[in-house]
C-alpha cells in the first residue's frame, strides 16, 4: 500500500493488480492535486475502507478508483460491496477497465459507479473526477447538518419536558384550599332558616 500527499483536500483510494497502471494513476492523480492511497486487490481496498472508515478515519477517502478485471475481488465487486454497504455508499466509484465491452460498462454504472474510464487513463479523463466528489461532499454535509439539527430539536424538547410539569402534575401540586366563601353562604343559610321556622314567644307572659 503506497499513500502520496498532494494537496490534502480529497483523497482518491486507487485499486489495481497492475504496478505500472497503479503508478500511472497515482502520478496522475498527484498531477490533479489529489491525495492519494495505492492497493493492488479489491480486498485490501475493502479492509483499508472498513478498518479505517472516516467516517472513522485520519484520512477520508473521497473516492475511489479502481481496475475491472483483477484476481480475486475484482472492481465490479468491490463497486457492489461499497454500495451495499450503509457506511460505504456515499464513497463516489470510478471503474477502470481495458476493454470496451458495453455490457461491462452499462452493468457497472447500474450498479451505481459514477463513471467508466478506459485505459490508458488520460488526465483529461480526472477531471471529471472533482464534480462527483463535491456533490458527495456537498450532500454529505447536508446530511450531517440536518442530523445535528434533529439532534438539538430532540434534546430541545426532552428539556423542555423534564423542565415543565403537565397539567396534571400542576394540579396536584397546588395545595386544596377550603372555599370560605362556600361555607360562609352555607352558614347563612342556616342562620337565615333558623329565624324563620323559630315559634316567637314575646306575647307570652311566664307566671311564677
Amino acid at each position: 500500500m503506497g499513500v502520496a500527499a498532494a494537496n490534502p483536500e480529497f483523497h482518491v483510494l486507487a485499486v489495481d493488480d497492475s504496478i505500472i497502471d497503479r503508478k500511472l494513476i497515482e502520478r496522475l492523480l498527484k498531477t490533479s492535486s489529489y491525495q492519494v492511497t495505492t492497493v493492488d486487490s479489491g480486498s485490501k481496498a475493502l479492509e483499508f475502507l472498513t478498518t479505517n472508515p472516516n467516517n472513522h478515519q485520519e484520512v477520508e477517502v473521497n473516492l475511489v478508483i479502481t481496475d475491472y478485471c483483477m484476481p480475486g475481488m475484482t472492481g465490479y465487486d468491490l463497486l457492489k460491496k461499497i454500495k451495499e454497504s450503509s457506511s460505504l455508499r456515499n464513497i463516489p466509484v470510478v471503474i477502470m477497465s481495458s476493454e470496451n465491452v458495453p455490457s461491462r460498462i452499462s452493468r457497472c454504472l447500474e450498479e451505481g459507479a459514477e463513471e467508466f474510464f478506459l485505459k490508458p487513463v488520460q488526465l483529461s479523463d480526472l477531471n471529471k473526477l472533482r464534480p462527483h466528489i463535491l456533490k458527495t461532499k456537498i450532500k454529505h454535509q447536508k446530511q450531517q447538518v440536518q442530523g445535528e439539527a434533529k439532534q438539538e430539536e430532540e434534546e430541545e424538547e426532552e428539556k423542555s419536558e423534564f423542565e415543565s410539569p403537565t397539567q396534571q402534575e400542576q394540579q396536584q401540586r397546588q395545595p386544596q384550599q377550603p372555599d370560605n366563601n362556600k361555607r360562609k353562604a352555607a352558614m347563612e343559610e342556616g342562620l337565615s332558616t333558623d329565624r324563620t321556622t323559630r315559634p316567637r314567644y314575646n306575647d307570652i307572659a311566664t307566671v311564677v
